[in-house]
């Protein structure tokens, strides 16, 4: 069983954080997978039947990614560095919480960022730069988007299960909690910890957990500030 360390937080992340920057989010109302069958886009099957479609709409998520701007969810976020050791463990395919601050980022299921051989899984950045077909890794399979299709493992998964086993808090953001295995990771926190999850999607929080129903932009950046406050008042030797 990990050691509790009460100055280490993780914050889970998904999608509704990064939609308050302006990207889609997939499941809900006006969410991809309303406008995109998963199965043609999101799958290895869809990658092998029509590639060239595939590829265009990652290039289309990637031109999105990079243009969009961290917000106040993300900063905030990044602020409790100043006084705990930090993970994310992010569901998201973007780099917003990296271009906020956050300096530990944990991706399970990929990053638009970057290509890797279909064959090879060879892994390169590309940046904000559209991948082509024909364009080849340096060991010479195609280039596909590195993210985690239905079907296929998620990356980091015991790295992340070990570093949410071990948090004082788990801050859980901007997810349903409905894609899994992903969503079994918060159920690794210990008992003792300060658990909180912030999401308008849930029908009911996960056991143990405070939960805050309301926008990501509005409900992180007080919790950051009740966690901070309470660092710093410790650091003075002040009860919290």
């Amino acid at each position: 069983m990990a050691s509790l360390n009460p100055r280490k937080i993780v914050v889970f992340s998904g999608s509704g954080v990064s939609a308050e920057s302006g990207l889609p989010t997939f499941r809900d109302s006006g969410g991809l997978w309303r406008q995109y069958a998963w199965e043609e886009v999101a799958s290895p099957e869809g990658w092998r039947k029509h590639p060239e479609v595939v590829q265009a709409f990652y290039n289309e998520r990637r031109h999105l990614a990079a243009a969009a701007q961290p917000n106040a969810a993300h900063r905030a976020i990044a602020a409790l560095q100043q006084f705990f050791e930090v993970v994310v463990v992010t569901q998201n395919v973007d780099d917003l919480h990296e271009r906020a601050g956050s300096a530990r980022v944990v991706h399970v299921h990929g990053e638009l960022a970057y290509a890797r051989g279909e064959h090879s899984g060879l892994r390169q950045r590309v940046g904000a730069e559209p991948i082509q077909m024909g364009q080849l890794c340096a060991k010479g399979s195609q280039l596909r988007p590195d993210i985690v299709w239905f079907g296929e493992s998620v990356q980091h998964f015991e790295e992340s299960k070990a570093h949410i086993a071990e948090a004082g808090r788990l801050l859980v953001v901007g997810t349903s909690l409905s894609v899994f295995p992903a969503a079994s990771l918060v159920h690794a926190a210990a008992a003792s910890a300060d658990k909180v999850v912030v999401a308008f999607e849930l029908d009911s929080p996960p056991d143990g957990f405070d939960w805050l129903r309301g926008k990501a932009t509005e409900c992180v950046p007080q919790v950051v500030a009740r966690w901070l406050e309470e660092a710093a008042r410790a650091s003075q030797g002040q009860p919290a």
